[in-house]
């Protein structure tokens, strides 16, 4: 890119250009490398160092007071008991059922909501005799949102518990892998958090199949190169994880941030900082991507998805605050750097496209002398690509970046026999894999700037509410004039 500018000299211009592509290109860089490891992972057989492995195939389990625990706000009942249901049903298969507690923390401030909620709760516990297993409390005073919710619920009743299970309103996990997760935890006592890979599962609307098929196709090749990476030092996503309890109370309180909202007050998005607090007192946080029988569902439209980044934009972006916080380990900070760049670099992006043209136009106002660019040079992209050998290089190399680990997924997927049947066999895998990457890359932009927005909005200090979120399977229409969004 240094190249491609610096032909005749370099303008004030060109050096902002050259900053906001060192910067961006970065971030981008970052997601290959990882997919790149995770490919030389696999290809060797996976991780030795895994935490998974620590317990040999045969191994009779090891386990302890389990609490599992769904904060829930203003969802819907049906699927909250439902799914509720088959987590019981599946954990009762298993013969350990014993060792869990089941939790509804509701946070709900309807008070239909509160009746259908507890007759729900009642009728369960009924179809399954899960009086005395399966709990439900109602919150009087809903303070500092989720992390309140789950902090209330430590305050009550943590001591009764070693370690707990978190999950999300759309959140299911079979029996066996809340199994594993307490054995993984009882044989290695040093580990703090544990982290699922859940899959995105029950999308109906094409945008929600898209992002399933992505996240089943290019998940495993992202967090075989994660984990191997950040071994002990990883993150906690804040739901399908289990929990050490005792160390989480001790070590875990979330401080206000200076100031007042959207930038300062309460954390919003809790679940990196707990991660880096957990790390800093000592204790090990690992990602458990092998386990199998995780699983959340995902916003069914663009709208919903845009909606959900309204909020996680503004507790990422107050994690800027954090990034030189005393005792954090590299990795977490690098953790919170990246997620403060998930939704920074839109709007430097889209400062980087708008500079971009007007450095075009103004080589076409004003031509380069001495071999330098031509205005017939800016026709046309290919032209112009083959015109300038550097700008071919770049366009090259970044169109390997982008696309390169997309590729090497779908081709491991192809030499797997067993995963391929999955996906409907190698020419359904193909044409899928050509699909969502032609519409993710139209989505690209439009993703861009709702982003660039919610950044903006944000540094300007407009907040955001805590809404209830839509989920996979709760289709009732669009309104493409949703001001809610503007909010």
């Amino acid at each position: 890119m240094a190249d491609l500018l610096w032909r005749d000299g370099i303008s004030g211009l060109e050096m902002v250009l050259l900053g906001l592509f060192v910067v961006l290109f970065a971030h981008i860089a970052t997601g290959f490398c990882t997919a790149i490891v995770g490919f030389y992972v696999l290809n060797r057989g996976g991780d030795s160092c895994r935490i998974t492995a620590t317990i040999p195939d045969g191994e009779e389990p090891l386990l302890a007071s389990t609490a599992i625990v769904m904060p829930v706000f203003n969802e819907d009942v049906s699927r909250v008991f439902e799914g509720l249901r088959v987590i019981y049903r599946s954990m009762q298969e298993t013969k350990k059922l014993e060792h869990f507690d089941f939790f509804i923390l509701s946070d709900s401030n309807r008070p239909n909501q509160w009746i259908q909620e507890e007759v729900a709760w009642v009728e369960l516990c009924k179809q399954v005799g899960g009086f005395g297993k399966i709990f439900y409390r109602k919150r009087r005073h809903q303070i500092n949102k989720k992390a309140g919710n789950v902090a209330d619920f430590l305050r009550r009743w943590g001591k009764n518990y070693r370690y707990m299970v978190v999950l999300d309103a759309d959140s299911i996990m079979t029996g066996r892998a809340l199994v594993q997760l307490v054995a993984l935890m009882e044989k290695n006592a040093q580990v703090g958090i544990m982290q699922t890979a859940p899959r995105i599962v029950y999308g109906e609307t094409l945008y929600a199949r898209l992002q399933s098929f992505a996240s089943r196709l290019y998940g495993p090749l992202f967090l075989a190169g994660l984990n191997y990476w950040q071994q002990h030092d990883g993150n906690y996503w804040g739901h399908n994880a289990i929990i050490r309890i005792q160390p989480f109370i001790d070590h875990c309180a979330l401080p206000d941030l200076p100031g007042s909202e959207p930038f300062g007050g309460r954390i919003l998005s809790h679940d990196f900082v707990e991660a880096a607090l957990m790390r800093r007192a000592g204790w090990e946080v690992w990602l458990a991507g092998e386990i199998e029988g995780s699983f959340e569902e995902g916003p069914p439209t663009l709208i919903d998805s845009a909606k959900r980044d309204r909020r996680w934009c503004q507790g990422n972006m107050q994690h800027a605050w954090l990034l030189t916080a005393r005792g954090f380990r590299p990795a977490n900070r690098f953790h919170l750097l990246m997620g403060v760049m998930g939704y920074a670099s839109s709007p430097l992006w889209l400062l980087f496209l708008v500079l971009s043209t007007i450095h075009v136009f103004g080589l076409q106002a004003h031509p380069l002398p001495g071999g330098g660019l031509r205005p017939q040079d800016m026709t046309s992209v290919f032209g112009f690509l083959l015109e300038v050998p550097e700008a071919l290089s770049l366009f090259v190399f970044t169109m390997l970046l982008l696309f390169l680990p997309k590729l090497v997924s779908v081709v491991l997927t192809l030499g797997n026999p067993e995963l391929l049947v999955r996906f409907g066999g190698a020419v359904r895998l193909t044409l899928s894999a050509i699909i969502e990457t032609a519409v993710s890359a139209l989505l690209a932009p439009i993703n861009m700037l709702f982003n660039a927005k919610f950044v903006i909005f944000t540094l300007l200090g407009q907040g955001v509410g805590w809404v209830t979120q839509q989920r996979a399977g709760e289709e009732d229409g669009t309104d493409w004039r949703h001001n809610t969004l503007l909010n």
